[in-house]
């Protein structure tokens, strides 16, 4: 078994006010969890409308597959166009 967790610092230049922040990762969360049945928090930034840090943790039997996961996420993060990615790392626990 092995547990990964993927941390994703985000920018999110077009936001004002934290109630926008919250309209774009509602959005990216929920389809996170939908299209990946992975466990997707906010985990730092609350309180700065621009930036957000959002940790995605997933359970899979090998390496690979968990890897192909995570991957796959942080495509879609690099992909949003209301949401810059800053930084990403993947943690791995086994």
């Amino acid at each position: 078994m092995v547990v990964a967790l993927l941390i994703v610092d985000l920018l999110i230049p077009s936001s004002t006010n934290l109630k926008d922040k919250r309209r774009v990762l509602s959005g990216l969360v929920d389809r996170t969890k939908t299209r990946y049945n992975v466990s997707v928090a906010e985990v730092a930034y609350q309180n700065d409308h621009k930036r957000a840090r959002i940790a995605v943790a997933c359970v899979g039997c090998t390496v690979k597959v968990v890897q192909g996961m995570l991957d796959s996420v942080a495509r879609q993060y690099d992909s949003h166009p209301e949401a810059e990615v800053i930084e990403r790392v993947i943690e791995y626990l086994y």
